[in-house]
């Protein structure tokens, strides 16, 4: 397989999983690794011919067991751009309507030659246990409220270009907190880049125990936004929570919604970022979202590089173990003495006492 292209060559470091499942598990040195493979890989959308062959041949699959526009199209696009074919996976029209298994529809399709799963899932851990029972590499699109780590990266991989750095910046994450994958995932992700992170929303949304993992909990978003580098806005995640965790959207817009009056509040060169989808008029105004500020579209064009950068290093992980595997059970190479060389050892003297006479 050949080597990502990059800026002076390939980026230094090393990757060895062939899963990437969360950025918790990953270390500060990983997680950079993957951006600056990103940053190779985003010169090529700026091309006239927009796809390289380094995954040609090798089959990937979007296994999205909840609905997604966004990042199926962006992993679809990713994995085409680096020649992989993709198949897509959509649970209204599988087996998964007449009782199959997660366990069981992956390892039906592995059988067909698969090389990279790509799962988004309702339960949290989903993307952990597929990864235990197949052979292909597995990559998280978002499980539950638990991680969705090509998201975070591609946010670390906007504010990095941006304002050309991470370690020492001030984000607010502000929103639905509590029911985000995408905010624990960025929690992670700055936090070990050198990031001070504050997670801003009602109490409800927002609970204290969130300052366990290393960040600040805030409940007024007027008292932070004038410290901060980078606002990152999330909706409510109605569709898991039930019921809504405050008395209205409209109370929940006048305390937490980002509009022109809050913005000029902030520093001149704030950034300001939505994961999507947008609720325009609830978390954020259409005139910030469309606003100088805003990278939300950046942020769109950040997840194909680094969903790129992303299957090319677990394939090529899994197939350098598959490499390394195989030379291990190889026999040591039988030496050979020519006959030549034979000849040219002299025969031993016979002992006197011991020879015949």
């Amino acid at each position: 397989m050949s080597g990502a292209p990059g800026e002076g060559g390939r980026p230094q470091g090393a990757w060895t999983r062939r899963h990437l499942l969360g950025l918790r598990e990953l270390s500060a040195d990983e997680i950079r690794f993957v951006l600056d493979t990103a940053k190779g890989f985003s010169e090529i959308s700026t091309r006239s011919i927009r796809k390289v062959p380094t995954l040609r041949g090798r089959v990937a699959v979007n296994l999205f067991y909840e609905s997604s526009t966004r990042t199926r199209l962006s992993f679809s696009l990713a994995a085409q751009r680096l020649s992989a074919d993709v198949l897509d996976f959509t649970k209204e029209s599988s087996s998964t309507s007449k009782g199959e298994t997660l366990i069981d529809t992956a390892r039906n399709i592995e059988a067909m030659g698969v090389d990279v799963f790509v799962v988004r899932h309702s339960a949290s851990g989903a993307p952990h246990v597929l990864s235990s029972k197949v052979q292909a590499c597995v990559v998280n699109a978002g499980d539950g409220a638990h991680e969705h780590p090509t998201q975070a990266l591609l946010d670390l991989f906007t504010i990095r270009e941006k304002l050309g750095r991470i370690d020492g910046l001030h984000v607010a994450i502000v929103g639905d907190i509590a029911h985000s994958r995408v905010a624990r995932s960025n929690i992670w992700g700055l936090t070990k880049l050198g990031a001070r992170v504050t997670v801003v929303g009602p109490p409800t949304l927002v609970p204290a125990r969130f300052a366990e993992l290393g960040v600040e909990v805030c409940h007024d978003l007027d008292k932070v936004l004038p410290d901060v580098d980078v606002l990152n806005m999330l909706r409510i995640q109605r569709e898991r929570q039930g019921n809504l965790s405050f008395p209205s959207l409209e109370e929940y817009t006048r305390l937490f919604g980002l509009d022109g009056r809050r913005l000029a509040r902030c520093k001149k060169g704030v950034v300001v970022m939505h994961p999507g989808p947008l609720n325009r008029g609830v978390e954020i105004t259409p005139e910030v979202a469309d606003g100088p500020n805003s990278v939300i579209l950046d942020q769109v064009s950040a997840g194909l590089a680094v969903r790129m950068a992303t299957l090319f290093l677990v394939v090529q992980a899994k197939e350098q173990q598959q490499a390394a595997a195989l030379a291990a059970l190889q026999p040591p190479p039988i030496e050979v003495t020519s006959p030549d060389a034979a000849a040219s050892v002299p025969s031993p003297t016979p002992d006197p006492e011991t020879a015949s006479p």
